[in-house]
């Protein structure tokens, strides 16, 4: 194995998996190191990891739109366009949110932060964009986007292993209209850009159009209509959600019981 091939980073390989695994480390450490400390001090951890993970967004973009061979890559699909690279998809919209759900201590967007923010930053890792797939981890491109969406995915999964916040069923009803209201506002952001011409493809959260996705594409088939189509989706969702809060309660009630 040469040097570039051990770089070479795909979804499911060794150095994927590696990575990752440092990742979850970092965080099982800070969640070892903060269990005895306020929640003011893990609100302050967590606050700082996520403007210092914006702010590596910020310098990820700044380098992707000077990497020619980006552009070369991405020229069927418009190129780059910092309209279109806004922290406000599924994923990174969260770095901006955890923020405000800690602080607030809003129950709400702070379980839209847990079981949203880890699940978008799984899907982006495990299907990397064009130009994202194959090339050496080393590449500036590559270090922001795997280095960003694993930091998302540690920081949705710290609200609660840091003990800010813990999953309720009678949380998850409003946690939908939490998703629902997001996801309509993005829609919105969506239709300005389009409107005013800045970028005439925004399609953050897939709100607009499916772009190829089989699941979406069966949805738009049954309902025919941009961001209505979406709303299927909590099929989805609601046992996802139901299935992680499940332990939660039971050792809630265990707890209670005093067994």
């Amino acid at each position: 194995m040469t040097q570039n091939d051990f770089w070479m980073m795909t979804a499911f390989n060794p150095l994927f998996f590696g990575v990752f695994g440092i990742f979850i480390l970092m965080l099982v450490v800070a969640s070892i190191i903060l269990k005895n400390k306020s929640d003011k001090v893990k609100t302050a951890v967590l606050v700082t990891a996520c403007v210092l993970t914006l702010i590596g967004f910020g310098l990820y973009k700044y380098f992707l739109s000077l990497d020619a061979d980006f552009k070369v890559i991405n020229a069927e699909m418009g190129g780059f366009n910092w309209w279109g690279e806004l922290p406000l998809h599924l994923c990174n919209v969260n770095m901006i949110l955890i923020p405000i759900a800690v602080l607030k201590k809003n129950k709400h967007l702070m379980s839209f932060c847990f079981f949203v923010g880890p699940l978008g930053a799984l899907m982006a890792l495990a299907m990397p964009g064009t130009g994202f797939n194959g090339y050496s981890l080393l590449l500036p491109r590559m270090l922001g986007y795997f280095g960003t969406h694993y930091m998302i995915f540690i920081e949705g999964l710290a609200i609660v292993t840091f003990g800010l916040y813990k999953p309720r069923f009678k949380d998850l009803p409003g946690t939908l209209i939490t998703i629902f209201l997001i996801t309509l506002v993005i829609f919105g952001i969506n239709m300005l850009l389009r409107w005013s011409g800045l970028h005439t493809k925004a399609n953050y959260f897939f709100s607009v159009e499916t772009e190829g996705n089989f699941i979406l594409d069966i949805f738009y088939r049954w309902i025919p209509f941009p961001f209505l189509y979406l709303l299927p989706c909590a099929a989805i969702l609601t046992p996802y959600m139901l299935l992680i809060t499940l332990p939660f309660e039971l050792a809630r009630k265990k707890k209670a019981s005093g067994k």
